[in-house]
């Protein structure tokens, strides 16, 4: 992100899993993937729930949602993908 391509990066991310609301864009991973393990994602929250948040999985397509976990950088299965 910054430093990838000489500018700043575009996107205001919130990694405090206690403040998280609908709206925030957060920076999640991929996990039991080999393919995405390294790989940060940007998304924006469209649910914060007590132990999981949702999260939009294409900007172009409000039905595609990714269940994700409450921390400061949510965890996302590879089996929601």
């Amino acid at each position: 992100m910054q430093g990838m391509g000489g500018g700043d990066c575009p996107f205001e991310f919130n990694f405090d899993a206690a403040t998280f609301k609908v709206g925030d864009t957060v920076s999640y991973r991929i996990v039991c993937s080999p393919m995405f393990e390294d790989m940060p994602f940007a998304a924006e929250l469209v649910e914060v729930h007590e132990d999981h948040v949702i999260i939009a999985g294409d900007p172009n397509d409000s039905t595609v949602r990714y269940r994700g976990t409450r921390e400061s950088r949510p965890q996302v299965q590879a089996s929601e993908i």
